[in-house]
């Protein structure tokens, strides 16, 4: 009796942060699904009007709109495979002893502290611009002629910059799950004969892989809404070369103006964001399950 009462009571402790939670998410969604039935431009509202699902086929038949769905699973995936190979190995040479491991950590994981815009910034002007970067100045030692990432390489230059960023949680991530491994398993394995590839195989990769499955789930849900490095870097060229969803989303809204074109275009990154979460769940509550 004493347990259904506390269950009830907190319940209803509970309930007004639910609630508000709902309404917050719930409001804007739905207005963002109303503008997508409408033909609606903040400059000229006399043409406002209901017009169906005219908008999700103008956004569907735009000559960005394929390549920026590519542009999105090439960013996530390949940041993704960045961060979590990279991620392992930092958080296995971070985990052997050395002088200065805590103040090598805190520079590891300071990357992930810095704002997008700002990360974007610096790359663009200190490290790949191609008259006075740092990567100009190291081809140039060699006697190679420098890269303009962002005119050649657009897409690749995001991935670099936004992985950079991320690289930091999926250590630290990893690096907290490699330090909870018995060291009782690893000095059997070690008296047993095992050398360090098949420790790594049939040891640490096994006991890494709740975590593993723990950054793939949180770093997707921001990969989709990559947006700041674009449009400080790139600007979503040259062309369609670096626009993913999102971007294309802010150009269809605050730069041309077609409000109802950019809520459909909202609508469809929502749906394509539940059904990645689905089949991500689906793998995390696998894993999680063995």
């Amino acid at each position: 009796m004493a347990t259904r009462q506390t269950s009830t009571l907190a319940r209803f402790m509970m309930a007004p942060s639910v609630i508000l939670l709902l309404v917050w998410m719930i409001v804007p969604l739905a207005v963002t699904l109303w503008f997508s039935f409408l033909q609606y431009n903040p400059l000229n509202p006399i043409r406002d009007g209901f017009i169906g699902f005219s908008n999700y086929a103008l956004f569907f038949k735009n000559p960005a709109f394929a390549a920026s769905i590519v542009n999105t699973l090439v960013l996530v995936l390949a940041v993704l495979a960045i961060t979590i190979v990279g991620g392992i190995l930092l958080a296995l040479l971070l985990d052997q002893p050395m002088w200065g491991q805590g103040i090598v950590r805190i520079l590891v994981i300071s990357p992930f502290f810095v704002m997008p815009p700002v990360a974007a910034l610096v790359w663009k002007n200190m490290i790949m611009h191609p008259g006075y970067g740092v990567f100009a100045d190291i081809a140039r030692f060699f006697g190679v002629q420098p890269v303009d990432w962002f005119a050649n390489l657009p897409l690749t230059s995001i991935i670099i910059i936004v992985a950079w960023q991320w690289l930091p949680f999926a250590t630290l991530i990893l690096l907290t799950s490699l330090q909870s491994l018995d060291g009782e398993q690893k000095e059997a394995a070690e008296m047993d004969g095992a050398g360090f590839l098949a420790r790594f195989r049939y040891l640490t990769l096994p006991h890494l892989a709740r975590a593993i499955t723990v950054v793939v789930l949180i770093e997707t849900i921001f990969l989709l809404s990559v947006y700041a490095e674009i449009l400080v870097t790139t600007n979503g060229g040259p062309g369609y070369a670096s626009t993913n969803l999102p971007f294309l989303v802010y150009q269809k809204a605050l730069l041309e103006f077609k409000i109802g074109q950019a809520s459909a275009g909202g609508i469809i990154a929502v749906i394509l964001a539940n059904i990645v979460a689905l089949f991500l769940m689906r793998a995390v509550g696998k894993n999680l399950d063995k």
